[in-house]
């Protein structure tokens, strides 16, 4: 309950933000927002700020320093319309680096101006939308690359201000290496001065306001690998803790509870699909490093995980981004905000259709289940990937059919898998563990044979890979509900019937 509040109050802290905004953007088109001048030492100001996101920063591996060619630089300026425009630029330069890169915030007195700039190592902005950076609501094309969302009223608002303010401010940016916004604020000295210190509890807004990002929740994995795992791929802590929420003593339709796996990023989230072979996976489209398309398109397109069902969250539920999703092979989509109950049973069905499939891959006496005389299949693209692996696993094992000493080490050599992944896959597609797989393709052939040839039931047991007779019998007798003998009146029958029981 205590996280489920904290959920509610941070949501609610964020839209009461952003409603100051629009109420503020909307007073300086009317001309009446107010304007408080100080005078003070500006830089202790800017540290100030500067100070109350090192949190948020440390937590994304960024480096976040302010430098200046002075010690003070004392100047009038309204400190709530300051923080907003340098709360504004830092907290965009943090969101759009990626871990491991710097954010500098620099300020510098020149010819009577205050030169502010803050810079980034992040992902820089492409020349062409720079001129339209400061126009309200406009997102630039890299926001699959930022940590968080974006609205498009932040920079608008900055802009505004800093006109408001008597400043300038422009952009600078190359893609791949950062971006730079340069601040230029007129500096007089005609306010009442005010000691450091005391301008530093703004009504309405503390340091806390630079939210730093929650710890993520932990994953249930390892554990039982017959529950059904779930990977989710999310960058927002809000939305991991209310999937993780909705998800956690849940179940499938056999009442088997869901296993859940984090990952924080698209390509972390393709690396741990890759790593784990989830039974299903949720993602989001908006994503740093790689978006949730990228991770469609990755995972469906290698043969480990083609399998796994994918279900793209978005906040996008425009037909043509909902059909760029599914064109690339997602399974499902839901648009922001979703309901509990519709991504619950989503997970249910796509988990049902995936049994479905097991079925599709049972092995029949002559290989793969085949349709029935008369009946037609409509052609599925996602089956026949699936039909490529298990063919190629079969043939490995019949290549091998009758080495005794056939083990996994040789399977994973052939397939490019390892251990585990093969395991995950086999199972998905077939409910089997791979050792039961391959039981049953020998089986399958030891029941073939007697109809085909004229070898006797010892010559088939070491045909298809058994050196003892009996324990040939009993996986006969377990998977066929009857004795080799049974398949064909063969007069080594007595063989296996003076064979221990």
């Amino acid at each position: 309950m205590q996280g489920k509040l904290g959920l509610v109050k941070r949501n609610g802290e964020n839209l009461l933000r952003l409603i100051n905004q629009i109420l503020d953007l909307a007073k300086l088109e009317s001309k009446t927002l107010k304007i408080n001048y100080i005078q003070g030492d500006v830089l202790t100001f800017l540290k100030y700020i500067a100070e109350s996101l090192h949190s948020l920063a440390n937590a994304q591996n960024l480096m976040l320093r302010v430098e200046s060619n002075r010690i003070a630089i004392v100047m009038d300026y309204d400190p709530e319309r300051l923080l907003q425009i340098v709360h504004n630029l830092l907290s965009n330069a943090i969101k759009f680096t990626p871990s491991g890169g710097k954010v500098e915030m620099r300020a510098d007195v020149k010819d009577n101006w205050l030169h502010l700039s803050v810079s980034d190592s992040g992902v820089g902005i492409p020349a062409d939308e720079l001129p339209f950076l400061f126009e309200r609501f406009f997102q630039a094309k890299n926001q699959e690359h930022s940590k968080a969302g974006g609205t498009g009223i932040g920079l608008s608002l900055t802009h505004e201000l800093v006109k408001a303010l008597g400043g300038k401010i422009s952009v600078e940016s190359t893609v791949g290496t950062g971006t730079t916004f340069l601040v230029k604020l007129p500096i007089t000295n005609k306010s009442v001065f005010v000691e450091a210190g005391a301008n530093m509890n703004l009504e309405g807004w503390t340091p806390s306001s630079a939210r730093v990002q929650k710890p993520m929740p932990l994953a249930t994995l390892p554990g039982d690998a017959n529950l059904p795992q779930i990977l989710l791929v999310e960058d927002n802590p809000d939305v991991v803790e209310y999937l993780a929420a909705c998800l956690q003593g849940a179940g499938d339709r056999e009442g088997r509870p869901y296993q859940l796996d984090f990952a924080y990023n698209g390509r972390a989230g393709i690396e741990k699909a890759l790593e784990t072979i989830p039974d299903l996976i949720v993602s989001d489209v908006m994503m740093p490093e790689k978006d949730g398309f990228e991770v469609v398109e990755a995972l469906k397109n290698d043969e480990r995980t083609s399998h796994i069902p994918i279900i793209l969250l978005t906040a996008k539920a425009d037909v043509e981004s909902r059909l760029k999703g599914l064109r690339r092979g997602a399974d499902a989509y839901l648009s922001k905000p979703f309901h509990q109950e519709e991504l619950m049973v989503t997970v249910e069905n796509l988990l049902e259709m995936r049994r479905k499939l097991q079925e599709r891959f049972r092995i029949s006496d002559f290989g793969f289940r085949k349709p029935e005389a008369g009946a037609t299949e409509i052609p599925n693209p996602q089956s026949e990937i699936e039909d490529v692996f298990l063919q190629k696993f079969r043939s490995v094992v019949e290549a091998n059919l009758s080495d005794t000493d056939f083990e996994m080490p040789l399977l994973e050599r052939a397939l490019a898998m390892s251990r585990s992944q093969i395991f995950r896959k086999v199972k998905a597609l077939t409910g089997k563990s791979p050792s039961l797989f391959i039981r049953s393709i020998r089986l399958h052939h030891g029941r073939h044979l007697p109809q085909t040839t004229t070898l006797n039931v010892s010559e088939i047991a070491y045909q298809v890979g058994y050196s003892a007779l009996n324990n040939f019998s009993d996986a006969f007798m377990e998977e066929f509900g009857e004795r080799p003998t049974a398949v064909r009146g063969d007069t080594s029958a007595g063989l296996i019937e003076q064979l221990p029981k």
